[in-house]
């Protein structure tokens, strides 16, 4: 069971909070999906709240894990897990393997990111599940390469073949975004499931409140002074305009 938190008190906002708005994301379509489930470059398949993800899908015949080199929060040797590297091939027996593949912020992680993208994709035979960064801090010390729009998502799930389902971010102050969503091979098995949990428009996300506005304009807003002087590479090209 998720527990429930109070965004006013002392929660790391760079990382924790974004994590806890996902994970409910997750909790509210988990429970719709049956059979063969993965969670991709899982580590240790943790929610960060005390839970394990293969919980949340309580309809899954079978969970299983993927992960990489042990080094990198990889191989941890458990059962039902794949030893899988996402920028090479996929191998042929993982192919439409899976009814769901689900993938939670590694992608920023992978550099061929396009590639790890695909394979998630040609594992399974219907629904993939990703949550991206949009905005956040440089992490990490084995590799950070990319940070991911929405409308980024929806083109990654349009060249690999599958319809977005639903699509949502978080929009808290002073606050890393992400971007939750979920494609379909099969989307019309799904629209009349997914009727009431309105996808959020293109118009939505370009907007002046769309996302990532509310963390990054509060971000400015603790710059509290603006320099009166203007800095020395701008004072020496206005200088050479007018000498």
């Amino acid at each position: 069971m998720l527990r429930i938190f109070d965004y006013k008190l002392g929660i790391d906002r760079r990382f924790r909070l974004p994590r806890y708005w996902s994970n409910r994301e997750l909790a509210k379509f988990a429970p719709l999906f049956e059979g063969h489930v993965v969670n991709a470059s899982a580590w240790k398949d943790e929610d960060k709240e005390g839970t394990h993800y293969r919980d949340y899908f309580v309809k899954a015949n079978t969970y299983w894990i993927t992960n990489w080199k042990s080094q990198a929060k990889g191989f941890q040797g458990y059962e039902n897990e794949i030893f899988l590297d996402l920028e090479q091939d996929l191998p042929h027996d993982l192919l439409d393997r899976f009814d769901v593949v689900f993938n939670h912020t590694t992608l920023e992680h992978i550099f061929d990111a396009r590639k790890a993208f695909q394979n998630i994709c040609l594992m399974t035979r219907d629904v993939v599940i990703v949550c991206v960064p949009f905005l956040q801090p440089y992490h990490t010390n084995y590799g950070d390469y990319w940070r991911f729009s929405p409308l980024a998502v929806r083109r990654l799930f349009k060249k690999n073949g599958l319809e977005v389902l639903y699509l949502s971010y978080n929009d808290h102050r002073m606050s890393s975004v992400y971007v939750f969503a979920i494609g379909s091979k099969q989307p019309e098995k799904w629209k009349a499931v997914f009727a009431d949990h309105g996808s959020l428009s293109e118009d939505t996300w370009l907007c002046d409140t769309g996302v990532g506005y509310a963390a990054l304009t509060n971000l400015l807003h603790k710059i509290r002074k603006v320099p009166r002087r203007m800095p020395s590479f701008i004072e020496k090209k206005s200088k050479d305009r007018t000498g």
